[in-house]
């Protein structure tokens, strides 16, 4: 019997995990990748977490619609880096 109002404690710590933790490192991810590098084990490891962290978080964006933009925006980013790790490995 969730609501919005139910899901303002989970919504919180999703962003603060989101803002503090998964997007500086999505970010600088992002940037090595874009410069050509390959992903790590470890950087793997972080996307499989994030992945399933947003797949987690499907849910509350479909109940609190002012999240979708910012939802989208974050599987684009992860979109984003994937697709370019996987032409950086094809170059590879």
């Amino acid at each position: 019997m969730s609501n919005q109002t139910d899901d303002a404690g989970t919504i919180q710590a999703l962003l603060d995990r989101l803002v503090n933790f998964r997007l500086p490192r999505a970010m600088a991810l992002k940037k090595r990748i874009d410069g050509g590098e390959r992903l790590t084990d470890a950087d793997i490891a972080f996307l499989k977490n994030a992945l399933e962290d947003a797949h987690h978080g499907l849910k509350y964006v479909a109940r609190n619609p002012e999240f979708q933009v910012l939802g989208s925006q974050i599987v684009q980013l992860y979109d984003d880096i994937i697709r370019k790790a996987t032409e950086n490995e094809k170059g590879a």
